[in-house]
């Protein structure tokens, strides 16, 4: 999803970046722990599409603490304290016109929330709590905060590592090993706070300590947790949810910190239902489906050469020609990419079909295209796609040559009977994919009609 509108709120002296997604019949806002960019959240497709989700049922309010993200700056020594961090969501409240919201506080923005919902109830429609805590540091009262050794861990990993996917293993279990998302993570951390704001606030975070307002809140309270969650035990979930008059706790099953990894589904039907009194039906939003990536080969020098103009005379042929063969062959156009196309097929015959076709019928225009195939299970988001098979997809079409259709051998296996012939390339280790893929050029012509009407 291409990322909203960023505009700015005026709390005091800062600026403060906020976004609104989605025109439900609720406001929430959306509190972030720790650090954050409201930009670049859209920009990982995991988070993109839980911030989707959210707004499908409310209006979704998102914002950058000071001191952060796209917030003003501010000197190490200066940034915000609890009563500061209420007075901005007041702010950005007041900047969207919103007399009331629910509030979804993360983390440490849980903390911050509860003090929000219990100073001022009148502006508080409901508070959502997700693995969030009463009190930071280990106490003889409270046993299961973090202790200082963790603290001094922690700073020292912040210390040495930022421009690195500092904490990823704590917060993000599940994708600790996926490369794409420890480049993201990496560029957000970087882009969302000095590691010098990092660090004061981690040591700002251990002070907090909001056992005595707990009873004072008289809004409904959900607190979400997941039991295996490596930075807050599941111990601190049921101090909140027993401390706050009628706060419900909903347990769920998972190791990730972030919302938004891991089974993010889950949280927000918690959310949705809490929020709506509505639990949404099963979401059929992952499919089996045969991708199809194609590009120009050597556009660059190509480009170079005709010019502006004739370039993108060219880049409009070339996509006419692409659309009427997606047509012919009853593929959907998921995106561009600049010089090439995103495209899905519900029969891996047709995609190959498809593919050949375009690499025939773009020669006559003076250029070649490179065209990569694989079958398998995708996340349909918001005009995009998502999942390991749209990755193996890319990676198997950066390796075929000019005018060569590559497929991977799942595609070859499932196209059995259709008249395709194929010439065995070998194995290949794909970039961010754990397990070598046998990929296949695709040899037979496979431009007929029996293809595409099938």
């Amino acid at each position: 999803m291409r990322a909203p509108e960023t505009r700015f709120a005026k709390s005091g002296d800062a600026h403060l970046a906020y976004q609104v997604v989605g025109s439900g019949p609720l406001d929430l806002v959306y509190v972030p722990g720790w650090v954050s960019n409201v930009a670049l959240n859209w920009e990982e497709p995991a988070y993109a599409r839980f911030l989707t989700r959210l707004s499908t049922f409310t209006r979704l309010i998102l914002f950058d603490k000071r001191g952060t993200g796209l917030s003003d700056r501010t000197p190490d020594d200066q940034l915000p304290t609890l009563e500061q961090r209420m007075d901005d969501v007041r702010a950005v409240l007041d900047a969207v016109g919103s007399d009331r919201a629910a509030l979804l506080g993360v983390s440490e923005g849980g903390s911050m929330s509860a003090l929000f919902a219990a100073t001022y109830p009148t502006r508080t429609v409901a508070l959502v709590m997700y693995g969030s805590y009463a009190r930071r540091q280990r106490a003889p009262d409270y046993p299961w905060g973090q202790s200082n050794d963790d603290l001094a861990n922690t700073l020292r990993e912040i210390e040495e590592g930022w421009g690195g996917p500092v904490g990823r293993a704590a917060r993000a279990p599940s994708a600790a090993d996926d490369e794409l998302f420890m480049a993201f993570w990496s560029s957000y951390l970087v882009q969302s706070a000095s590691p010098g704001a990092a660090a004061t606030l981690t040591r700002m975070n251990a002070e907090i300590d909001v056992r005595p307002v707990l009873p004072t809140i008289r809004v409904p309270t959900l607190v979400i947790h997941r039991t295996g969650d490596r930075i807050v035990r599941t111990e601190e979930a049921r101090y909140l949810a027993d401390h706050i008059p009628d706060a419900r706790l909903a347990l769920l099953p998972g190791e990730d910190h972030l919302p938004w990894i891991g089974d993010q589904d889950a949280v927000a039907d918690e959310i949705e239902e809490s929020l709506t009194g509505i639990r949404r039906a099963p979401s059929l939003d992952r499919v089996l489906a045969t991708v199809l990536f194609t590009d120009i080969v050597d556009s660059t020098k190509k480009a170079s050469e005709l010019g502006d103009a004739r370039w993108k005379e060219l880049l409009r042929a070339h996509d006419e020609r692409i659309r009427a063969e997606l047509s012919r062959f009853r593929g959907v156009e998921v995106k561009t990419t600049g010089d090439g196309f995103l495209a899905t097929f519900d029969g891996p015959a047709r995609a190959v079909g498809c593919a050949r076709a375009i690499a025939n019928g773009v020669r006559i225009l003076g250029i070649e295209i490179r065209a990569g195939c694989h079958t398998g299970e995708v996340e349909l988001l918001a005009g995009d796609l998502g999942g390991i098979a749209v990755h193996i997809g890319a990676r198997v079409a950066a390796l075929a040559g000019a005018s060569e259709v590559l497929v991977s051998s799942t595609v070859k296996d499932l196209v059995v009977g259709s008249g395709l012939t194929f010439e065995d390339r070998g194995l290949y280790e794909l970039k961010g994919v754990s397990d070598p893929w046998h990929l296949y050029a695709v040899t037979g012509d496979g431009t007929g009609p029996s293809i595409a009407s099938r």
